[in-house]
Parts: C-alpha cells; sequence; structure tokens
C-alpha cells in the first residue's frame, strides 16, 4: 500500500535539516536511481524492547519498507512493506542494512540476516519491480557472511558485492578464513586492519561467480591501514560509486563515527584513502550511500533527530559536492 508523504524538504540547499519520513524509522539509506526516480532502501528501525549493548542486539528490525522519490528535494512515497523476517526461509532474526540492483529486467534486493545459529549472512531477493514486493531465495548467498551488502555496477554491465562489518556485525569471527563463534578479537595494532570483502557477482545475480577477497585501504605511501588507525580504517557500511573514471569506495569507520573514502582504479581495489566525507552525526551509527540524478550527486545518510535514541533513527539527504581534483568536500552536519 502506497503512501505519500509531505514531509518533504523546503528550500532544499546545501544541507537538508529535516528527517525525510517520520511515520516510520529508517536507516542505513541504500540510495539508487531506477526508471528515473531515486528509490531508497533503508533499515526499518523498531523498538523490540531489547537490551543494548556493543554487538547490536537491539537493533532488532524484522521487515523492510521502499521509499521513493522523482528527485532529493520531492515528497517521499513509502511503497509499504517490500520484505518480512517470516519470508525469508533460511533467517532468524535481525534484518539490517539492505541494498539493491537492476539487472536483467528484475530487481534484486540484497540483506543481511542472522541465520537459525545466529551466524550473519547475506540473502537475495528479487522482484519485477523496484518497490518489490521481493520474494527471498530460500538459502543465504553461498561464501557469504557478515553485514551491510552493497552492489556496485561497473560500465560494462558487470555488478560487484561488497559486505563486510565489525563487532556486531561479525566479520572478526572471519578472520581466520572460517567462523570461530567465541572470538570477537581484533588483529593487533600493528597488524592490518580487518577489511571489507568483495567479489563478482554471477549473471544471474543469486550467487558469487568468484571466492571474495579483501578490500584494501592505503595510505598515501601505498601501505595498509593498520588496526589501530580508527580514523581512516574500514568498520562497516560499504558503498562504491564512480565518478570521472575512478571508483570511490566509501565505509563508515564505526566508533570514531566518520563516513570516509578511499579511490581507486579498479572495483577490487586497493583503493587509497583521501579524507572524510561526513563528519559524525547524532547517535552511535553512520552509514550512507551516494546517487547522483541530473548532473547533481547526493548523499543519503542517517541520524537520530526524531527519537534521541540510537537504535530508532531517521534518514536524511544531502547534496555531495566534488573539488576540481575530484575530491569530496566533507559535510558537517550541524
Amino acid at each position: 500500500m502506497k503512501k505519500l508523504l509531505v514531509f518533504a524538504l523546503c528550500g532544499f540547499g546545501a544541507f537538508a535539516q529535516k528527517p525525510l519520513v517520520s511515520h516510520i524509522y529508517t536507516a542505513d539509506p541504500s540510495a539508487h536511481l531506477f526508471q528515473g526516480k531515486i528509490f531508497i532502501y533503508p533499515s526499518h528501525d523498531i523498538d523490540a524492547g531489547v537490551k543494548e549493548d556493543d554487538m547490536g542486539s537491539h537493533f532488532a528490525m524484522n521487515d523492510y519498507h521502499v521509499l521513493s522519490q522523482t528527485n532529493p528535494a520531492a515528497p517521499v512515497t513509502d511503497h509499504g512493506v517490500a520484505l518480512k523476517l517470516s519470508d525469508v526461509p533460511w533467517a532468524g532474526k535481525m534484518l539490517w542494512a539492505p541494498d539493491a540492483a537492476e539487472a536483467n529486467g528484475q530487481y534484486y534486493l540484497y540483506f543481511p540476516a542472522k541465520d537459525k545459529e545466529g551466524v550473519f549472512r547475506i540473502g537475495v531477493a528479487s522482484s519485477a519491480k523496484p518497490e518489490g514486493p521481493f520474494k527471498a531465495e530460500a538459502n543465504y548467498m553461498q561464501g557469504t557472511y557478515s553485514i551491510d551488502p552493497c552492489v556496485f555496477k561497473d560500465l560494462d554491465g558487470s555488478h560487484y558485492l561488497y559486505f563486510g562489518g565489525i563487532w556486531g556485525g561479525q566479520l572478526q569471527r572471519w578472520k581466520m578464513g572460517h567462523y570461530m563463534a567465541n572470538d570477537d578479537s581484533q588483529p593487533e595494532n600493528d597488524q592490518p586492519a580487518l577489511m571489507a570483502k568483495v567479489a563478482k557477482l554471477d549473471k544471474n545475480m543469486k550467487v558469487l561467480a568468484e571466492k571474495p577477497r579483501d578490500v584494501q585501504i592505503l595510505d598515501a605511501s601505498g601501505k595498509i591501514l593498520l588496526s589501530s588507525d580508527h580514523d581512516r580504517r574500514f568498520f562497516e557500511a560499504a558503498f562504491v560509486h564512480q565518478y570521472q573514471g575512478k571508483y570511490y569506495f566509501s565505509y563508515s569507520t564505526g566508533d570514531t563515527h566518520n563516513i570516509a573514502y578511499a579511490t581507486g582504479s579498479s572495483p577490487y581495489g586497493p583503493f587509497t584513502y583521501q579524507g572524510v566525507i561526513l563528519n559524525p552525526v547524532k547517535g552511535w551509527t553512520n552509514h550512507h550511500s551516494i546517487v547522483e540524478q541530473n548532473g547533481k550527486w547526493y548523499i543519503y545518510f542517517h541520524d537520530v533527530q526524531l527519537s534521541g535514541k540510537t537504535h530508532l533513527r531517521n534518514i536524511k539527504v544531502s547534496e555531495l559536492k566534488y573539488r576540481a581534483d575530484g575530491s569530496i568536500e566533507t559535510i558537517t552536519a550541524y
């Protein structure tokens, strides 16, 4: 059931102060230009009554809504529930941050959830329409784990799946190449930081075409960022876009709350760290996506303006500006 919301932006400018919707709590917005409109695939935050902890147990979401706008300053349409936890055969709980892609005349929703054993995996669901509803595959995507899927479509039509998130996202439990349920340790401070994963997708968009590999982030001297470098190293929320022939890998630094970015010449990386796109926002998490429409670029993100509570967030949008050299101007939200 579509719901047209008039909680739109008034005089959209360099930074939008108002949440895009207020009838539900939304977070982790993945924005894409489909059929000439901007479709937003967010998490749907709820208050599930779960005690807050560092592993994110209180983020106990159980469905997804798809939102759309004709442009970032326009009213938002809520297309209703696109996928429910109960409709995912392999999933046990926690529908966290999703992403979406289009191929073969179909639309694909990629999402993390904990399986029946409590291990985060990445699932995929498909639909003939960008707003869904989506039908989930019977099993998760083999070879995937952790959280925060991102799908990037390259100019040649190839699609790449990125994923990974530390702490509650369990990426640290896979550091030896297999799942270690009781090992949440991270590499020593002088060792390379944990890295996001990337793999090309098969043409059917439902399976990996190869084994996932590390997404390396380098400093200006070409050295891999270390585990101690909390201001720059990857934590979660990978997103990839292309601008003027370069690949931009952006992500959250997690416990230091930046949205940072690095650039490279291949969707596999390595990527060289460049700076911060979005400074910390209100609320513990910071998660974003980047989209272009009519020659202008926008960043969708969230904060907790409506609730003041970490697990009850609201999405927003800001114009994103590039300098002449391709670097991105840093946004400060308040």
